[in-house]
């Protein structure tokens, strides 16, 4: 059913569906001598063991989670990951996901091309509002892709800092929402910096039809984060 079971398989049986799915690859056939520019080649047995001989590459020109028709079993793996990585993502807390894929990026490249992707919608946009956090790979990103970072610093609540939703506000009216690519906020922090007011910020993208980026860095095993991005 592509969901997590109740009770999980034991490793013997995990080593065994992984090896058949790894000879349903077309470099993995008998007889076969692969050159195609997916064809895994590898000289070490060492490593292909290691990896299970998963070693053809997967996606289609242009789209990672298309099926590649030379690499059955790696696809079926990779649809198969998807729908368990999203079936544990409702589990955590998020129920009204849609839809996930896995990619082998950390927080910066994702955020990247989530603000690469953002610009072919808003072209004449050129800020992203980002609530201040003291984590580089989030901040090099919004650069990275071509943008010019707005920081709203955050104020002190006790003794908790937290997102200022006026001043959030503010500069999306000095600024103009046309020329702002998204609000960039972020759940998972070091302390005494609290999540967003995801849900707030949240009201405020919709009242001026600006896209919100949330970046859940290591929030997912957070049941509050989760509860905040459902919200």
């Amino acid at each position: 059913k592509g969901k997590c079971p109740e009770d999980g398989w034991d490793e013997s049986t995990i080593e065994l569906f992984l090896h058949e799915l790894a000879i349903m690859d077309s470099n993995n056939f008998l007889g076969n001598c692969g050159v195609g520019e997916r064809e895994g080649r590898v000289a070490s047995g060492l490593v292909a063991r290691r990896h299970y001989r998963l070693i053809h590459g997967i996606g289609r020109s242009g789209d990672i989670s298309a099926v590649q028709p030379k690499a059955a079993g790696s696809s079926l793996l990779n649809k198969l990951t998807n729908s368990v990585v999203l079936d544990i993502i409702k589990l955590a807390g998020v129920r009204t996901v849609t839809n996930c894929f896995v990619v082998p990026m950390a927080t910066g490249m994702s955020l990247t091309l989530c603000f690469l992707t953002l610009r072919h919608k808003r072209p004449k946009a050129k800020y992203i509002i980002w609530p201040r956090i003291d984590q580089k790979s989030c901040f090099k990103s919004m650069i990275t892709a071509g943008f010019e970072p707005v920081v709203i610093e955050n104020v002190l609540e006790g003794d908790e800092l937290r997102t200022d939703i006026e001043a959030v506000e503010a500069k999306i009216k000095t600024l103009g929402a046309e020329n702002i690519l998204c609000v960039h906020s972020t759940t998972s922090c070091f302390a005494p910096r609290v999540p967003d007011r995801l849900e707030e910020l949240a009201v405020i993208c919709a009242n001026y039809d600006i896209p919100h980026i949330v970046n859940n860095a290591y929030g997912v095993q957070s049941s509050k984060c989760m509860h905040l991005i459902q919200q």
